[in-house]
This record gives C-alpha cells, structure tokens and sequence, in this order.
C-alpha cells in the first residue's frame, strides 16, 4: 500500500522554479565572479562589466513587476539569489541584496505610480540603489538623524552628511532619510530620492575595509542639495516607516548572505580535507576532522532553516519581526564560526590569501554589525517573547 504525505513542505524543498534560479545563480557565480573575486577584493573595487553581467541575468529587478521590466519574482527569489551569489563573493550578494531588499523593496511599497514608472525599469535594467541612513552619530540609534531637509521653492534642499552607504560609488540612485522637524524625533524624519549628479550631492571618501572590499562603503555629502516634492518617498514626515519597514526584510537578506558564506566556506573545506594528506592518508579519514565538518554542516543547515522561515512569512504576509532578527543574529555568528573553522582545518594554508577562506572570514565579521548589530537584534527578540 502506497501512502500519499500531506501537509506542508519542507522549508528548504524548493519549487522547480526556485530551483533552477538558485542553481542558475549560482552556475553564474562559479563561472563569472569566482575568477575575479580575488582581484576585486585586493584592489577593492567592483568590476563594471560583472555589474553588467548581473543586470542581464535579470537579478537587480527580482520584485520589479514584468510591467515595469522586472523579473516579476518574489522576496524569496531575491534571498536564493544573494545566498548563491554569496556562496562565491558576499561583496556581490550585498551588491544585489541591498539593490532588492531595501532599495526596491521601498519603492514598491512607498513609491507613488509616478516614481515607480520613473525608476523601477531603471533598477531592473541598468541603475544601482543605495540606502542611505547611518550617520555618524545615528548608527544603533538609527534616527538621531541631523542631515536636515528644509522647503525651498517647488522641493526641499538637503544638507548633511551620510556614513557608511553600501553601493555608494556604483549607485546612480539614493533613497537619503533626512529630518524636517528634530523637535519631533522620528516623526520628523522623511525619505528622499536623490539622483547622483544632483547639484549639491558629492559622494565622498570611500572607506578601506577588512571584509567585503569589492563592495563600496562611501561618505556621502548634502550641501543645500535641492530636490522637487516629487522626489518624496511616502509621506512627509513618515521616513521612519519606510525604514523600519525596508529594514525588517532587509536583515533576512543579510542572513541569506551569511549562510551562503558559511556554505561557501563549508565547500572549500569539504575539498580540501579529501585533497590534504598527513600520516599516509587524506585528513578527511581522521574522526576529529569528521566531527568539526558535521558541526559546520550543522550550522550551516540550522542557520538555512532560519532564513527561509523568514522569507517565507514576509511572502506569505505574516509577522516575521521576530524571525528575521533570530536569522539575523545566528546567521552572522555562524558565518564567523564556520570560516574560522574552515581557515582551522586549512592549517598553514588557510592563513594565507592563495587559499579564499581568509577572505570568507574577514567578509563575515560585517554580518554582526550593519543593518542592525547583534545587540539591537537581541533587543527585538526579547521584545518578541516579553510581549
């Protein structure tokens, strides 16, 4: 007697679709980015025509609706792809993450017909978003904001200073939080869009990195930088929203750039223990190798579970507050403990740049730090079970 299982699927049984875009992904980071990702990291500084590559593989529009010259895909398409891409160089899956989680994924949401008609076929066929909040003095404490936007004729003219803006030397386009009223905290804050070559607008210094060094981290500079009231991103004064909302999922999305590290990091392992002989045979053989594999594999597997339970609530639109900020934190101390123990079971060699786990391991100290630290994502969590 055949007996037929019902109920649903495992969270990590993928659909055919979703299958074949997480492989093709990554068939296209083995291929295209794996020969370049030393060369970018050393001279930090991403390549163009890779950039290029990635529009034309349709994954800078996953969410872009096909009328607007997207892929027409889901947030779950969009944490495939940054954990394949991730697998091979996380400076390319932030590259991509940030492009979908948060910069597109606001404008869906809180872009008017007007702005989405101007700029999703834009971010979907050639121009790269940034996203721009942290400051100098507002980095945990997100909106202690002082880039102000004062009324000026027909718009607003910005004038501040931006820190640490992933994608600012590549993007074309900024979503920029500035404070129209600082007496009234967060409820002053509004989200603007600002197109690089705005008069007023210099991105500055870029910043010299451990990890990631292939994607940009970059000052940015407002000096009395006017843009049109159009260039509002949701309502005046509702900036908080769009950020606390974008950033919910965009910290799944940093997730999915851990584990595809931590997988990363496992691959190179897994490889290397069958290829490295000491005593007459392959230290794969020997048990204590054994265990500290399947610990990794371990952590990568639990760490996988995680951030498609995540995805999987934001697309079936339930809560998933709690959830991403669990992945969140998990995910970037096992990114950290699964390169380490891959640079371990490297010995000698894994301590050297000819060998890409160093790499791995300096890349997964940022998981702990942007998009919300470890500290703010234990306070979320606690929030979540206190009530």
């Amino acid at each position: 007697m055949t007996q037929t299982l019902t109920g649903p699927a495992a969270l990590t049984r993928l659909t055919e679709d979703e299958a074949l875009f997480r492989d093709s992904v990554y068939e296209f980071a083995d291929k295209e980015i794996r020969p370049l990702s030393r060369e970018m990291d050393e001279h930090a500084k991403m390549s163009r025509e890779l950039i290029d590559k990635l529009f034309e593989l349709g994954i800078m529009g996953i969410e872009v609706p096909e009328s607007h010259a997207g892929a027409g895909a889901t947030f779950f398409h969009s944490v495939l792809a940054v954990e394949s891409l991730s697998r091979v160089d996380p400076s390319i899956g932030v590259l991509v993450d940030v492009q979908n989680t948060l910069v597109i994924n606001a404008i869906l949401r809180w872009g008017s017909e007007q702005i989405k008609h101007r700029y999703l076929p834009k971010l979907a066929s050639s121009t790269i978003g940034a996203y721009c909040l942290s400051e100098a003095g507002s980095g945990s404490d997100a909106f202690a904001l002082t880039t102000r936007a004062v009324e000026k004729g027909d718009g607003y003219a910005l004038t501040g200073r931006k820190l640490w803006i992933t994608n600012g030397n590549e993007a074309d386009l900024f979503i920029v939080f500035a404070t129209m009223n600082p007496e009234a905290g967060y409820r002053g804050i509004t989200a603007f869009l600002v197109d690089r070559g705005m008069a007023g607008f210099t991105v500055g210094k870029k910043e010299d990195k451990l990890g990631i060094r292939a994607s940009s981290t970059c000052e940015l500079l407002f000096e009395d930088c006017v843009v049109p009231r159009s260039a509002v991103l949701g309502e005046v004064g509702k900036g908080y929203k769009v950020a606390i909302e974008t950033l919910n999922e965009g910290r799944i999305g940093i997730g999915a750039q851990m584990v595809g590290l931590a997988q990363g990091a496992l691959d190179h392992t897994v490889k290397y223990v069958k290829e490295r002989k000491q005593f007459g045979k392959p230290i794969a053989e020997f048990q204590g190798v054994q265990f500290e594999l399947a610990r990794m594999a371990l952590d990568v597997e639990v760490t996988r579970l995680l951030v498609y339970n995540s995805a999987r609530l934001r697309d079936a639109g339930q809560p998933f507050l709690t959830e991403a900020a669990m992945c969140k934190v998990y995910s970037s101390e096992v990114a950290e403990r699964v390169a380490s123990m891959a640079i371990n079971l490297h010995g000698g060699n894994g301590f050297v740049k000819e060998y890409p786990v160093e790499k791995l391991y300096r890349d997964a100290k940022i998981g702990q730090i942007y998009e919300g630290t470890t500290n703010m994502q234990l306070m979320t969590i606690a929030k979540g079970i206190l009530g």
